[in-house]
């Protein structure tokens, strides 16, 4: 099926069937995207048609996902098929996440979703600290030169000792010596003695910025405006975002369609952005 008949079908019947959606072309993949969003909002969740149009949106948009591995390859082949894996989480994370009234392409939303796991996994996996190949070889020459004069001195060898040996400036000895340090590493779990309670824990000293702030003021300047919305928007919102119930589950309580909830929602967040600019 070539790109105009598939716009073709999905525009006369709703969802079509596309034999290999992972052989659509980037461009076309863009275009298909919108509409198959269209259709995901307006499907029940959980029905056949509703995954068929999500699987297609998956597949499609692969490239995405093997674009942003791209910038990862040094990484090795063995794990950049584990980059991809984990990019493939992003990508469906963006899928579910995004909202067509956004007015922004899929692929600006999407890329930082699939790098930003990519990061996450290197973050939770990644001890030892990547250091230049120069200072990888500067630090093999430094600790056999540390060894070797230790031995001769009877003591640790100064940095313009090291330096004469090794034949470096003496700058570079300090910096290889740095570099060094990232070739061993502790877990944030490792015990740690001399507290007042007995031994604690390496995390309970290392403080991390509080991603959380940043939202501080978009809370603040979000309150008055739920407020202001009447009992049932309010509810549809809780429900929604707090309790994270399905269109549909919110459609059984309120009495109403899915399709009904959909637009409820869309309009509620539409007149929430709204006032978020205008303040």
């Amino acid at each position: 099926m070539t790109a105009a008949t598939t716009l073709t079908a999905v525009q006369t019947e709703g969802v079509p069937e596309i034999g290999d959606p992972s052989k659509v072309t980037p461009k076309d993949a863009r275009q298909l995207s919108k509409l198959f969003f269209d259709q995901l909002a307006v499907l029940e969740e959980g029905t056949p048609e509703f995954q068929y149009a999500r699987n297609t949106l998956i597949e499609m948009n692969m490239s995405l996902v093997r674009f942003a591995a791209a910038r990862f390859r040094s990484r090795g082949p063995e794990e950049m098929e584990d980059i991809v894996q984990v990019g493939m989480i992003g990508l469906i994370k963006a899928i579910d996440r995004f909202d067509l009234s956004r007015e922004v392409e899929f692929t600006s939303f999407a890329v930082p979703y699939i790098v930003g796991e990519i990061k996450r996994f290197f973050r939770d996996t990644s001890w030892a600290v990547h250091v230049p190949r120069r200072l990888q070889e500067a630090r093999v020459q430094l600790a056999r030169a540390t060894e070797e004069l230790r031995s001769r001195l009877g003591r640790t060898p100064t940095t313009k000792e090291l330096a004469d040996l090794m034949s470096l400036p003496e700058d570079e000895v300090v910096e290889a010596r740095l570099a060094s340090n990232g070739y061993n590493s502790s877990s944030l779990d490792a015990a740690i003695g001399g507290s007042e309670d007995g031994e604690a824990a390496l995390a309970d000293f290392i403080g991390n910025e509080d991603a959380a702030l940043a939202l501080v003021d978009d809370f603040r300047s979000l309150a008055p405006l739920i407020a202001d919305l009447d009992e049932r928007d309010r509810k549809i919102l809780h429900w929604r975002f707090v309790e994270e119930l399905t269109q549909a589950e919110i459609g059984e309580r309120l009495g109403v369609s899915q399709m009904h909830v959909s637009r409820l929602i869309n309009r509620l967040l539409a007149r929430l952005r709204e006032g978020m600019l205008t303040d």
